[in-house]
C-alpha cells in the first residue's frame, strides 16, 4: 500500500481553474524516512516502516533505538506500510511529491473527542416533546423488558463517550498540490484536531479526475 504520515494543518478557501472558490483543508506532507524495509524471505511479509519527525535520543528507549540504523536520528511517529510499491532503502525519504498525478486519496485519522454525551447528540435521537406537561425529554427511553428476565438487551444505543475513534474518509478530491511548501490541499472534511497525525493513500475507490 503506497501511503504517507502527514499532519492537518486547518482549513482555508482557494480558486479552482475554473475560478470558482471551493474549501479545502491543508494537509502537510513532511519528508517521511524510511527506517527499515521487510522482506518477504526474511521477515514472511512485504513492508515499509516510515518514521516522521526528529526527537532527542535522550528521549527515547535503548530497545526502541536499537531499530534504527546507525546514522539515523529517531523519529516521533512510526507506521508500517505492508507492500509498499516504491524501491527504497533505509535512510531514503518520500515527501509530497508521491501523489503527483493523484486525482483522489483517502485519508485516515482519530476523530476529535467529544466527551461523554446523551443519545440525542451521540445518536441523534429525536427525543420527546417539551410541550403539556410531558416529561420525556432528552432520555434514551426504554433499554429492555419491562417484566422477566429484566435485563438490558446487547448493543442498545446509551449515553456515553463519543468521538476520539479511528475514521478514514474516503475519496477526497486533490484541488492543489504545492511541493515548494510540501502541502496538499483536498476538498472535503479531514478527521481530527489541526496539528493531528493522519495517514494519506491514494484513493483505493476512485484513482482519477473525471
Amino acid at each position: 500500500m503506497l501511503g504517507l504520515l502527514a499532519k492537518k494543518i486547518g482549513m482555508t478557501q482557494v480558486f479552482n481553474d475554473e475560478g470558482h472558490l471551493v474549501s479545502v483543508t491543508v494537509i502537510r506532507i513532511d519528508e517521511n524516512t524510511v527506517i527499515a524495509r521487510k522482506e518477504k524471505d526474511k521477515d514472511a511479509y512485504s513492508a515499509v516502516l516510515l518514521g516522521l519527525d526528529n526527537v532527542k535520543v535522550s528521549r527515547v528507549s535503548k530497545p526502541e533505538l536499537g531499530q534504527y540504523p546507525e546514522g539515523l536520528a529517531p523519529k516521533k511517529y512510526l507506521k508500517e506500510f505492508r507492500d509498499f510499491p516504491k524501491e527504497c532503502k533505509a535512510g531514503d525519504v518520500f515527501g509530497v511529491e508521491l501523489f503527483e498525478g493523484c486525482g483522489y486519496i483517502d485519508v485516515t485519522g482519530i476523530s476529535k473527542g467529544k466527551g461523554f454525551q446523551g443519545v440525542v447528540r451521540r445518536y441523534g435521537f429525536g427525543g420527546g416533546r417539551y410541550t403539556h406537561g410531558s416529561k420525556f425529554h432528552r432520555e434514551p427511553g426504554s433499554t429492555g423488558q419491562s417484566t422477566y428476565p429484566h435485563k438490558t438487551f446487547k448493543n442498545v444505543k446509551l449515553p456515553g463517550r463519543m468521538g476520539r475513534e479511528k475514521i478514514t474518509v474516503l475519496s477526497l478530491k486533490v484541488v492543489k498540490l504545492d511541493k515548494e511548501n510540501k502541502l496538499l490541499l483536498v476538498h472535503g472534511s479531514v478527521p481530527g484536531i489541526n496539528k493531528g497525525l493522519i495517514f494519506v493513500r491514494p484513493a483505493v475507490k476512485k484513482q482519477r479526475v473525471s
